[in-house]
C-alpha cells in the first residue's frame, strides 16, 4: 500500500468527509458521508451545501478570518460532531473541509465520561480562584486554641453555617466576634456572594437609614447623583454583618425588621421596593434581653435576630490556649517586624496567666506586640513584657523631686492605664470610656491633664 496509490481508500475511511468550494458548492463528499446523511452521492456534487445538508454552517467559513470550527449537529435522528477547516490556496480561500469526529451517542457519552471527572477538577479549581477573590479576610483556621471551650465554638459555627437562619454573636469586646462572622460566611453556601459589615455605633442616626437601604437621586440635600446602592443591596446573595447591633437606633429597628421578614428594602426616596436576598449576622456585647427589657431594643426584632446564638468565649475562661495564641501572633509580627522570634520563657505564660485579661485576645495581641519591640534575639522573655521594671522605674530621690510622690504616682498611673485602654480599643475614645466607666467628655479631660496625644 503507497500514498499515491491509495489516498482515495484513505479519504473513504474518514467520518463524514467533505468539501465544498469557495462558492459554497459540493466538490467531494466520500461514500461513508453520504451514506451516513443518506444522499445520493453523485447526485450532491456541484449543489449548495445546505441544498445536501441543510443545518450544515460550513459556508459560514467562507469568509472571515477563522480557520477553524467545531459543531453539533442533530438531525433527521442523526447526530455527530464535527470539525470544520477553511482551505487556503496562495492566501486566498478556496474551500471548506469538514470531517466528523464522533457519530452516535454512545461515542459522545464514552467521550464525556473520560473527561468529566477533568472537567470537574478544573470547575472547582476556578470556583475557588474565585472564592479567594470574593472570601472575607478571616476563616475558622483564624479560630486558634485547641481548648474544650474553643472546639465547641467551631462546632456551633459548622452548625449556624449549614443553616440559613439569622445569627447573634454575643461576647465581651476582643473575643473575635467578627472573626466568627466571617467563618460562617465562609462555610456557608453564600460563600461566592458579598461578605458586607457595618458598625451600627458608628453611625449617625441621620444617616443610618440610607448607610443601610441606600437612597435615589435627589432624596435629600447633597445625595450623590444618580442614588447609591445601601450595605443591604451590597450584600445581596451574601451575607450582611451588623456589628454592635444594641446601638442601632431604635427609629430604624422597624425598617430592619421588615427587611428580614419580607426580604424587601425601601430606598430613601424611592417609590417602589427592592427585593433582596441577605442572611444577617449580627454581633453585640451587651444583653440584648436587658435591652429589651428597658426599652432600648424592639422585642419584636430579638425575636427574629436571635434565631441560632453563638456565644464566644473570653480568654480568661480559656488561658490553656495561651501559648497557641501568643506563638500565632509572634509568626504574624515576626513577617511584619523583620524579627525571628521561635520561642517564649516559661516565665512569660506563668505572667500571662495571673491578669484577667478584660480586653481579651485583642488586648494580648497587643501586648505581645509591645513585648516584641523589647525583644532581641530569638527568645521573647519576661522582660520584654515588664520593660518598666529595669532601669525605667523611678527611684524614691526622683519621685521627692518631683513634688507629691503619692500624687506623682497616681499621676504616672492613670496616664498608663489611659493610653493601654486606648491602645487596647485602637484609639476608640468611646469604648475606652465605657471601659473605663467614666462619660467620654471626662475622658477627654484626662486624656488633655496628662498629656496623651488624641
Amino acid at each position: 500500500m503507497t500514498i499515491d496509490r491509495d489516498y482515495k481508500f484513505f479519504l473513504e475511511n474518514i467520518l463524514g468527509l467533505m468539501v465544498i468550494n469557495a462558492e459554497g458548492n459540493v466538490i467531494y463528499m466520500n461514500r461513508q458521508c453520504a451514506d451516513y446523511i443518506k444522499m445520493d452521492q453523485e447526485k450532491s456534487i456541484g449543489k449548495y451545501i445546505t441544498d445536501v445538508f441543510p443545518p450544515s454552517n460550513m459556508q459560514k467559513l467562507l469568509t472571515g478570518d477563522k480557520a477553524l470550527n467545531t459543531d453539533f449537529y442533530f438531525y433527521d435522528g442523526r447526530m455527530s460532531v464535527s470539525t470544520q477547516a477553511q482551505l487556503r490556496k496562495d492566501g486566498e480561500i478556496v474551500g471548506v473541509l469538514e470531517y466528523d469526529i464522533i457519530q452516535d451517542l454512545d461515542s459522545l457519552e464514552d467521550i464525556l465520561g473520560k473527561y468529566a471527572q477533568v472537567l470537574n477538577d478544573e470547575m472547582k479549581y476556578y470556583k475557588e480562584q474565585f472564592r479567594n477573590l470574593r472570601r472575607t479576610k478571616y476563616s475558622i483556621e483564624n479560630l486558634i486554641g485547641s481548648s474544650k471551650k474553643m472546639e465547641d465554638l467551631r462546632k456551633q459555627i459548622e452548625l449556624a453555617a449549614a443553616s440559613n437562619s439569622t445569627v447573634v454573636v454575643t461576647g465581651e469586646t476582643g473575643t473575635g466576634k467578627e472573626l466568627v462572622a466571617h467563618s460562617i460566611h465562609n462555610l456557608s453556601n453564600r460563600k461566592f456572594g458579598s461578605f458586607v459589615k457595618i458598625n451600627a455605633a458608628n453611625l449617625p442616626e441621620t444617616l443610618a437609614e440610607s448607610e443601610l437601604f441606600g437612597y435615589e437621586d435627589g432624596a435629600f440635600t447633597g445625595a450623590k447623583k444618580g442614588g447609591k446602592r445601601g450595605k443591604f443591596e451590597l450584600a445581596n446573595e451574601g451575607t450582611l454583618f451588623i456589628d454592635e447591633i444594641s446601638q442601632l437606633p431604635i427609629v430604624l429597628q422597624p425598617k430592619l425588621l421588615r427587611a428580614l421578614q419580607e426580604k424587601e428594602i425601601d430606598r430613601l426616596g424611592g417609590q417602589k421596593s427592592i427585593s433582596v436576598n441577605v442572611r444577617i449576622i449580627a454581633a453585640t456585647n451587651e444583653n440584648l434581653k436587658e435591652l429589651v427589657r428597658s426599652g432600648r431594643f424592639r422585642e419584636d426584632l430579638y425575636y427574629r435576630l436571635d434565631v441560632f446564638s453563638i456565644d464566644v468565649p473570653p480568654l480568661r475562661e480559656r488561658l490553656e490556649d495561651l501559648p497557641e495564641l501568643v506563638m500565632y501572633r509572634i509568626e504574624q509580627l515576626n513577617l511584619e517586624m523583620g524579627k525571628n522570634i521561635t520561642a517564649v520563657e516559661d516565665q512569660v505564660y506563668s505572667y500571662l496567666r495571673k491578669y484577667e485579661w478584660p480586653g481579651n485576645v485583642r488586648e494580648l495581641y497587643n501586648i505581645v506586640e509591645k513585648a516584641m519591640n523589647y525583644a532581641e534575639g530569638n527568645v521573647l522573655k519576661l522582660g520584654h513584657f515588664r520593660p518598666e521594671s529595669g532601669n525605667g522605674a523611678m527611684d524614691l530621690g526622683t519621685l521627692n523631686k518631683l513634688g507629691n510622690p503619692i500624687e506623682v504616682v497616681k499621676r504616672e498611673a492613670e496616664r498608663k492605664l489611659i493610653m493601654h485602654v486606648l491602645e487596647m480599643y485602637q484609639g476608640n475614645k468611646s469604648k475606652a470610656a465605657e471601659y473605663l466607666k467614666i462619660p467620654r467628655p471626662l475622658l477627654y479631660q484626662k486624656m488633655k491633664r496628662l498629656g496623651i496625644n488624641k
